[in-house]
């Protein structure tokens, strides 16, 4: 009884003052190397998110034991990408696919992807253990290019919605140069609620009430794995990210208003597919802890935000 005590508070301080799901400000991010196709060695340096730009548009997919269900979101995502590279000659891209440690075949349909369209074009960055979906878009950020933007594995967002963001973007471009565009399911909300349980429509709004009270407010919908950051202002949001878990949207969300950067939301259309890795109730509680953390430890200072923007 004693001892278990003594576990969780533990796990409680370590929680506050650095954790597996909450990284430590002065945690160094080293270079990448992606995995060839071929050698499957990890020998291909990635670029950084520092480097001059030479591609219109990178996508981060962070997968996590996705073998199932990251091949229709490529499909869709490649072919959309493709179509608008033989219609517009400036237009290019690359889709960078971040395995979390995953312990499937995940990293090798990705590499198959790799092989049929070029490394150039589709890219594998593994990660040998699982550090959360928070840790892995970031790695995916630092190793990109120009307008980033990140997409759930899942496809449950019809990629060719990317257009949408870009557009909402654009009514930006004259105001400023950082911008955050956040795909958006609010607009689904009250099928959704018809759709589920008592209990997990109260803990739906229990998540919305906290992240209100302490990181977000405006924006309907933080969690919409469909996000477009310019690179100014991914350059200046994601080298400030701690959270490694799911509730890393929530922080980015709050270092963008912090620094006053716009940010727009935009609804984009969603589909439930099985396979989901959040589990209701302790998923819920885990990223309600977060919450709490990221106005914690902001507030009284354990984490500090770099204002400059990353250059080296």
């Amino acid at each position: 009884m004693i001892g278990n005590f003594q576990d969780q508070l533990y796990s409680f301080l370590r929680s506050l003052f650095g954790s597996s799901g909450l990284e430590n400000e002065t945690e160094k991010h080293e270079a990448h190397y992606f995995i060839h196709p071929e050698s499957k060695e990890e020998n291909v340096k990635a670029p950084s998110i520092s480097d001059e730009a030479t591609l219109k548009l990178s996508v981060i997919v962070p997968a996590f034991n996705e073998a199932q269900r990251l091949s229709p979101m490529l499909d869709e995502c490649l072919q959309y990408l493709e179509n608008r590279c033989s219609k517009v000659e400036e237009f290019s891209y690359e889709v960078l696919i971040v395995s979390d440690g995953s312990t499937d075949d995940t990293a090798e349909v990705a590499l198959q992807y790799s092989r049929k369209f070029g490394i150039n074009k589709v890219r594998l960055l593994l990660c040998k253990e699982n550090r959360g979906k928070g840790a892995v878009v970031k790695d995916g950020m630092m190793c990109s290019w120009k307008v980033f933007a990140f997409a759930d594995a899942d496809g449950a967002t019809k990629f060719s919605d990317i257009e949408k963001l870009e557009e909402s973007m654009k009514d930006f471009a004259d105001k400023a140069s950082m911008v955050v565009v956040v795909g958006s399911r609010a607009h689904l909300e009250k099928e959704s609620i018809a759709q589920r349980s008592v209990f997990r429509t109260f803990l739906m709004f229990g998540f919305h009430f906290m992240v209100w009270f302490f990181a977000v407010r405006g924006v309907r919908d933080t969690q919409c794995g469909f996000k477009l950051f310019t690179r100014e202002a991914a350059r200046l949001l994601f080298p400030n990210l701690h959270v490694k878990r799911w509730a890393f949207d929530v922080e980015l969300l709050y270092l963008a208003q912090y620094f006053q950067i716009p940010i727009s939301e935009v609804a984009v259309k969603w589909t439930e597919i099985e396979g989901s890795k959040i589990v209701p109730f302790w998923s819920w509680l885990q990223m309600g802890q977060d919450l709490f953390l990221i106005w914690f430890k902001y507030q009284i200072g354990i984490w500090q935000i770099k204002s400059e923007p990353l250059n080296k």
